[in-house]
């Protein structure tokens, strides 16, 4: 799908016009986990427990038989975090049970050496594992996990992933469960550990980074049927330095938010969608934003450990920035609300359906790269046929209004690292 066929030309925020042609290939549900590749992953996956409020669910690593890799999973209500990290090549692994049927360590320490802390798989929660992988090959997508059942021998539960290639070494796992209750993945061993919640719900949106935005979106499209959510210019969300293209892909219930980001050029200062692609050395997931029902009570908790473990914030908006707020939204938030908002520098923006309360994290690990935004949407509640109340996917828009924020406090971040790095 190129440029020579016309079937690709960013409109603009203002001209978008959002349509639902429940396009999708084959039966998707939700997100299930994420999985980060690491160095160390008992002391990684402490840092995020402590600092998200996501408690210790279930295990894999020598004391249940793995002898190849160590692996952790972390669960803050529907939100799953998963931190995997490769054992020495040395052992002997002639009897080891490893749950994931193709992890290869090497592959996992050239990843770690080439991007870091990063985000390995993206998993979401399908009808058929099987199916999804099938069509999304014949749609085009390149094969990394053939469709594999992981049976799980206390229960006979069974689940089967699959695998693809999302963008550059990230993979969209498919999961699907047949009869499994248990806490992650079949040969896990659950782990009991102290109840911990700082109100994260459920992951809203993954974001990944790419060289060029057309091709991205085209691949992803053609292979899940998943279609426009929303897009970005450089003129709806760029500083007067810098700048970056934006789509969203959905799929049908628009539970699963796939965002993608290009840089542009010839602005003051390099994209900061460039400087991730250097420092990443290549397509990657930028960002994770986690939905949460009461953020103020979710930042307060984590901004007590932000300086003990936890995840520094960027920096917040100058004062005439929450002077403004109450022109914007006086009809949604309280004046308590609003200045609950400038003490925790939370950023709000709306669109014609609700309101978006956001906040974004400093990167999570030495590299400019990888970060989390911690979200709350208000409004858009509608009832399924089950005369269930839910609320619908992306209300109040991905802070299209906030970027411009996001944006300068990311360049005055980077400016101390050139600073540092001259001196």
């Amino acid at each position: 799908m190129g440029k020579d066929e016309g079937s690709f030309k960013l409109v603009g925020f203002k001209n978008f016009v959002r349509q639902n042609p429940m396009s999708d290939r084959f039966a998707v549900k939700k997100f299930h986990h994420i999985e980060f590749w690491c160095g160390d992953a008992t002391n990684t996956y402490r840092r995020f427990s402590w600092g998200l409020g996501m408690q210790l669910v279930a295990k894999s690593d020598q004391t249940t038989g793995n002898q190849t890799y160590c692996s952790f999973a972390i669960k803050s209500n529907d939100l799953q975090f998963v931190f995997t990290a490769p054992y020495s090549s040395n052992i002997d692994q002639s009897n080891s049970k490893p749950p994931h049927p193709a992890f290869d360590a090497e592959d996992s320490r050239r990843f770690f050496a080439k991007h870091g802390l990063a985000v390995r798989a993206v998993g979401i929660l399908v009808d058929d594992a099987a199916q999804a992988f099938d069509r999304s090959v014949e749609g085009g997508a390149i094969a990394v996990l053939e469709p594999s059942v992981l049976v799980d021998e206390s229960s006979g539960g069974k689940v089967c992933i699959s695998e693809v290639k999302l963008y550059g070494d990230v993979v969209l796992r498919y999961v699907s469960k047949i009869g499994y209750e248990g806490p992650f993945l079949p040969n896990y061993e659950a782990v009991q550990s102290v109840p911990l919640s700082y109100g994260l719900v459920r992951l809203d949106h993954a974001v990944g980074n790419v060289e060029v935005l057309e091709d991205a979106i085209a691949h992803v499209a053609k292979f899940t049927g998943f279609h426009r959510f929303a897009e970005f210019t450089a003129e709806d969300v760029g500083t007067t330095d810098s700048g970056l293209n934006s789509m969203v892909l959905a799929n049908n219930n628009e539970m699963v938010l796939l965002p993608m980001n290009e840089p542009v050029y010839g602005t003051k200062r390099k994209s900061q969608i460039q400087t991730y692609l250097e420092h990443n050395e290549g397509p990657g997931l930028q960002h994770l934003a986690i939905l949460c029902f009461d953020i103020f009570a979710t930042l307060k908790e984590m901004r007590l450990r932000s300086e003990i473990g936890g995840f520094e914030f960027m920096p917040k908006p100058p004062p005439t920035y929450y002077k403004n707020l109450r022109n914007r939204v006086p009809d949604v938030l309280t004046e308590k609300q609003m200045e609950e908002c400038e003490e925790l520098g939370i950023l709000v923006d709306r669109d014609d359906q609700g309101v978006l309360l956001q906040i974004f994290t400093k990167p999570l690990g030495d590299r400019p790269t990888i970060f989390i935004e911690i979200i709350q949407r208000l409004g858009c509640m509608i009832t399924d046929e089950h005369g269930k109340a839910y609320q619908k996917g992306g209300c109040g828009g991905f802070g299209k209004g906030n970027f411009s924020e996001l944006f300068k406090s990311i360049e005055e971040y980077e400016k101390t690292l050139e600073g540092r790095t001259q001196a």
